[in-house]
C-alpha cells in the first residue's frame, strides 16, 4: 500500500507538471488543456484551478453513469490542478523556438510516464477517463470512437475560447498512446490470469490505453 500511493502522488504530480511544460512551450496542448486554457483566459482563473473545477464536474456525469470513484479518481481532481499551478510558478517564461522545442517533447514523455505511474496504482482512474470508460458500457460504442468524440469535442470548445492547439496537440495525440501503452507495462504491479496486464480500472490495457 505505501508503494502504490507513493506511485499514485508522484504520477499525478508529475502529470500536472508535464502538462505544464506543455503549456510554457505554447506549441499546442493535450485536448482536455485546451479546454482548460480557453476557460482559464475567458474566466481569469489559473489553468490549474480551471482544471480541478473542470475535473470535479465530469466527476458528476459519473452519477448517472453509474461509476464508482477511487481514491485515485477525487486525488487527481485537484492534484493535477495544484502540481500544474506550482509548476508554471517556477518554471520562466520561454520565448525561442530552441527551448519551446525540447520543453513541449519533455512535456509529452513525462505525460506518458505520469499516466503510467498513477493508472498502473490501481486507486481507480481520472475522472476523464472515467467518463470515457462509463460512456463506452452505456452507449456499446467503441473505446475508440467515444474518446475521439469527446476529444474533438473538448478541442473544439478550448479552442473557440481561446485554447492553444498545434503540432503539440498533434504530437501529443499521436504520441500519448504508445508512451502510455510502455509506461504501463513497466508500472504494472499485476497480472489478470490471462496474463494481459490489468490496470487501474480492472479492465485489460486495449480498453483503457490511448488511441
Amino acid at each position: 500500500m505505501p508503494r502504490r500511493l507513493a506511485q499514485l502522488y508522484a504520477g499525478l504530480a508529475l502529470y500536472g507538471a508535464s502538462s505544464a511544460l506543455l503549456v510554457e512551450a505554447g506549441l499546442g496542448l493535450e485536448p482536455w488543456n485546451v479546454l482548460h486554457q480557453g476557460l482559464a483566459r475567458l474566466t481569469g482563473l489559473t489553468i490549474g484551478v480551471v482544471s480541478i473545477f473542470v475535473g470535479a464536474a465530469v466527476l458528476l456525469l459519473w452519477i448517472p453513469l453509474r461509476q464508482r470513484p477511487g481514491l485515485g479518481t477525487i486525488s487527481n481532481v485537484f492534484v493535477v490542478g495544484i502540481a500544474m499551478d506550482g509548476t508554471l510558478a517556477l518554471v520562466p517564461d520561454t520565448h525561442t523556438l530552441a527551448v519551446r522545442v525540447p520543453l513541449m517533447l519533455a512535456g509529452i514523455v513525462l505525460n506518458g510516464l505520469a499516466t503510467g505511474l498513477y493508472i498502473s496504482a490501481r486507486f481507480g482512474p481520472g475522472p476523464r477517463d472515467g467518463l470515457m470508460t462509463g460512456l463506452h458500457r452505456r452507449t456499446d460504442r467503441s473505446i475508440r470512437l467515444v474518446r475521439t468524440v469527446l476529444e474533438v469535442a473538448v478541442v473544439a470548445t478550448g479552442f473557440t475560447l481561446g485554447g492553444t492547439v498545434g503540432i503539440g496537440t498533434v504530437l501529443y495525440a499521436v504520441a500519448i498512446g504508445p508512451l502510455a501503452q510502455f509506461f504501463l507495462r513497466v508500472f504494472a504491479v499485476r497480472r489478470a490470469p490471462t496474463g494481459s496486464t490489468v490496470f487501474a480500472t480492472g479492465q485489460p490495457e486495449s480498453a483503457i490505453l490511448p488511441g
